[in-house]
Formats: structure tokens, sequence, C-alpha cells
């Protein structure tokens, strides 16, 4: 039995036989040159971002980072504090796809099809991890890019099909 396995392995490994199946892609939608742009202008927001608490003192809010050969844009929100999230941008096609690591324990998945200048829409389209309509989702995040140094971004959440709260954060790019 080992044998055969260690066997079959090897020859997986040359590609002979599939490691695992797989269905690939359904459909492969070629990215544009207006969204490569507009991905490139989330990418500008490398770096780490403030915003005020309740006593007016700038606090760090949320940091940006390139990753996978720019393929990538993770922001991590509330770093260090024990509501820490991750947001993940990517390319799909004709369209810019965010997956929100919500502090709540699931996982929304918003698309933004169609950015206006520095405003980028992202409506939910699924959610994992979300085992019953009685638990509350972010559905929604509109991000404003005012100019290189000052961001916003407006989330609202969903429980039973039914808006149930909104979040509003101004931030400014740290010096």
């Amino acid at each position: 039995m080992r044998t055969s396995l260690l066997s079959l392995l090897v020859v997986a490994s040359f590609g002979l036989v599939p490691a695992c199946a797989t269905t690939g892609p359904k459909v492969v939608v070629p990215v544009s040159a207006t969204t490569n742009a507009e991905f490139d202008t989330l990418k500008s927001l490398a770096g780490e971002w403030n915003m005020k608490d309740e006593k007016g003192n700038d606090v760090l809010a949320s940091v940006f980072t390139v990753s996978s050969n720019g393929s990538v844009v993770r922001e991590v929100m509330f770093p260090g504090s024990p509501s820490e999230m991750t947001n993940m941008y990517h390319l799909d096609g004709d369209s810019i796809v965010m997956t929100h690591y919500c502090a709540m324990g699931n996982q929304p998945r918003m698309r933004c099809t169609n950015p206006k200048g520095n405003t980028f829409e992202f409506v939910g389209y699924d959610c994992t991890n979300l085992t019953s309509s009685d638990i509350e989702y972010m559905a929604s995040m509109t991000l404003t890019i005012d100019d290189p140094s000052h961001l916003r971004q407006n989330w609202s959440s969903m429980k039973k099909g039914a808006t149930t709260s909104h979040a509003s954060f101004e931030l400014t790019r740290r010096k």
C-alpha cells in the first residue's frame, strides 16, 4: 500500500495524473483596462490610516498593503484590537471583489461593478459562515477616496433581509 501511494504521488507530481480533480472556472471574463486602472487606485491606498476616536484623538484605523504580486489589496481594520477585521480586494473579470473577514465571524463577499471616479460601491452577493437569517452581516460598503490623504467608508449591515445598522469612518493617511 505504501509503495503504491508513493508511486501515485510521484506520477501525480509529474502531471501524468491529476493530483486533485477540479472543475476550474466556469466563466472567464477578461479584465478591462478601466478595471485595472481602478484597481490601481485601490493599490494607492497602501499605508497606515488614522481616524478620530470618541475623544478626538488620532488612532490607527486601517493598514492597507498590496500583496500577491500586486493582485490583492489587503486592509486590516482596527489592527491589534479585539475587533480587528480584514478586507481583501481583488479583480474578478470586469469587477472588483472584496471579502470582509468580519469580527462577527462571517465573511460577506461584495462586488463593485461600476466604480465612479474614486467612489467604489461594493454590494454583497453572498456570505460564508452565515448559518441563519437571524445572524447580522455586513451587506454593503461604499469606499470614497477624497484625495490621496483622505478616504471614507460607509458600511451597512443586514439581518433577516432588512438593513440593521450603518457605520461610517473618515480616515486620514498617517505621515
